[in-house]
């Protein structure tokens, strides 16, 4: 695909990443940790950005006076990818792990942004100050969030309130894992919906 980079070299690469999923990226701490320059790390990311291998999610800026995060957050596009580089192997692996709220959260986004062909329109936000919001998708006119909890009775924070205050945000969902056969969103406060990716994907919601 006219790039050539020892395989060994992008394995300890991609192995690193692993350890970023959900985060937001540090390239300098990528490079000191692998003895390669930033810029070589940059170019990495480049690649497998550009081959849909990770997902590098840009931030979104709102004219508001809080200081707010610039660095993108990376995520493995594909679930089995990461779970093969953490050495994840059986469902029980997978639940012992002490990151299984971000592993759904990058599953369940990606989901998210292939459902609504949003790759374009797709951002986090957050602040310093620690308020934040998994995802922001612009549908229509309207500013839709995601925050993609992995919980069996999702619940509203301080977080999501200032998310709908400072983005304006049309409505917020909360994506969560239901465990049972059937599902049905339900509301948990103004502009505020509980809801798995099935009643997403099944249109069961009303503003997505």
């Amino acid at each position: 695909m006219g790039f050539s980079i020892p395989a060994a070299q992008m394995y300890r690469f991609w192995t690193m990443l692993a350890h970023y999923h959900g985060q937001t990226v540090n390239l300098s701490e990528i490079a000191r940790s692998l003895l390669i320059s930033d810029k070589t790390v940059r170019h990495y990311l480049d690649i497998l950005a550009g081959t849909f291998m990770v997902r590098l999610l840009q931030p979104w800026f709102e004219n508001i006076a809080k200081r707010q995060v610039k660095a993108p957050k990376l995520y493995f596009r594909d679930s089995g990818i990461l779970n093969f580089l953490l050495s994840i192997q059986t469902e029980q692996d997978l639940y012992a792990q002490p990151r299984l709220g971000a592993f759904w959260e990058g599953y369940a986004l990606e989901e998210i942004i292939r459902f609504f062909n949003a790759s374009d329109e797709a951002f986090f936000w957050g602040t310093h100050a620690d308020a934040e919001l998994d995802l922001l998708l612009f549908r229509n006119g309207k500013r839709i969030g995601f925050e993609f909890k992995y919980a069996d009775i999702p619940k509203t924070t301080k977080s999501m309130h200032s998310a709908i205050q400072d983005l304006q945000l049309d409505h917020l969902y909360i994506i969560y894992p239901s465990h049972q056969t059937t599902s049905q969103p339900f509301s948990l406060q103004k502009k505020i919906t509980a809801c798995t990716l099935e009643d997403i994907i099944n249109n069961k919601v009303n503003n997505a």
